[in-house]
């Protein structure tokens, strides 16, 4: 491509899109390093005051410091071009992992949803709310680990409704019944967000589906979502309930924080580990019986 952004980022090649940006991988020539550079859509960049929130919301951002969180290095503007550089992970989007192995499997789901949770927490301790968490703004590296990334683009477009924006079908299923009402949101839309990506990484779809924006955000205002067991999918009780607190329609009624909900799933995971190191054991046991009743015999 040969472009360079404020004498520094050679943009090598596009490695993404949305509705609001397009990701590049490049290059730093300073630092001599990969880096992924998001360059907001000309029709976003030339909007001064969206560009404003926009830098201002990437700086509180680049001060969060946790391993589920993107980091973002720099934000500047390059001629008529609005860009955002944050570290390059060599991964996958969530998204792209639950529509090809959906669904996912139940240590999977803990871990990633641990992994999420544990982010979003790090964020809310620093009073920043996402306001638009979905599998797509979930990367995925070749470790396992997971890293939040769109926070900065998320909390400039609070302002964007629902009909202007061309890109926000995706986010609309996954908004909080208060972010479809346009009402102003805290830490529980956060949650609920968090419940409608473990719901589809069990069930495979999300919660409710449109063909716009509206008509969407109007399901999660009025309708109750199916619980994943009268779907007839095989989930754990523990993260059934999990889900559906979190998808409450009343804030009040979801999880008081996301660390709550991070210790609950960690309750479910730690019941799993000791439940198969006592399985392991009885194993063992029975095997030793077997082997002491041959010995004996023989």
């Amino acid at each position: 491509m040969n472009e360079i952004l404020g004498d520094r980022y050679e943009l090598l090649e596009q490695i993404g899109s949305g509705g609001m940006a397009v990701v590049y991988l490049a290059r730093d020539t300073f630092l001599d390093r990969l880096v992924a550079v998001k360059v907001l859509r000309d029709e976003y960049a030339n909007e001064q005051d969206f560009t404003r929130r926009f830098h201002r919301e990437a700086k509180a951002v680049a001060s969060l410091s946790h391993p589920n969180i993107i980091n973002i290095y720099d934000f500047g503007e390059s001629g008529h071009k609005s860009y955002l550089v944050m570290e390059y992970i060599e991964g996958r989007t969530l998204k792209d992992i639950i529509k090809e192995r959906s669904p996912l499997p139940l240590e999977q789901i803990l871990d990633i949803s641990q992994q999420i949770c544990a982010g979003i927490s790090e964020a809310h301790s620093q009073n920043i709310i996402h306001k638009d968490i979905k599998p797509h703004n979930i990367l995925i590296d070749k470790n396992g680990i997971v890293k939040v990334t769109d926070f900065g683009i998320a909390q400039a477009a609070n302002n964007i409704t629902i009909t202007h924006n061309k890109g926000i079908l995706g986010s609309a299923h996954y908004f909080s019944p208060e972010q479809a009402r346009g009402d102003i949101v805290d830490w529980a839309s956060d949650i609920y967000s968090i419940g409608v990506v473990m719901y589809e990484m069990v069930v495979g779809k999300v919660p409710f589906t449109g063909e716009n924006p509206v008509t969407v955000a109007l399901k999660h205002i009025q309708m109750q979502p199916q619980p994943p067991s009268s779907l007839g999918i095989d989930v754990d009780p523990a993260l059934e309930w999990i889900i559906m607190k979190a998808l409450s329609k009343n804030p009040k009624d979801r999880f008081h924080n996301v660390s709550e909900m991070e210790e609950e799933l960690a309750t479910i995971q730690l019941g799993r580990k000791r439940n198969n190191k006592i399985r392991s054991w009885q194993k063992i046991c029975r095997f030793r019986n077997i082997r002491y009743l041959y010995r004996s015999r023989s």
